[in-house]
């Protein structure tokens, strides 16, 4: 259990990589929403929260699918739904 805390021991390949990067577009839509909101001095969504869900999710469901991980696939899979379906929304209103 030790060895999971050792980077020596970590296994670094092109889809850790992917991993990676798809991690990091996932959590930054937190820092984007946090900005906005801090902004605004209101707590409020902007568009780019739901690109940043829908492009690290996506992202997500793919290295777990690579990687075989049924965890990291239904855990990220379902969201894209909502990601969607809340872009689809907004765009809507805006073109109403």
């Amino acid at each position: 259990m030790n060895r999971i805390f050792d980077p020596g021991h970590w296994h670094w390949d092109l889809l850790a990589v992917f991993g990676f990067v798809a991690q990091a577009l996932f959590a930054a839509r937190f820092i984007v929403q946090w900005i906005s909101s801090e902004r605004r001095r209101e707590s409020h969504i902007p568009i780019a929260f739901w690109y940043f869900s829908l492009t690290g999710g996506l992202l997500m469901t793919i290295y777990g699918v690579l990687r075989g991980d049924p965890v990291i696939v239904l855990g990220q899979a379902p969201g894209l739904i909502v990601y969607i379906r809340n872009l689809m929304l907004i765009h809507r209103s805006r073109t109403a």
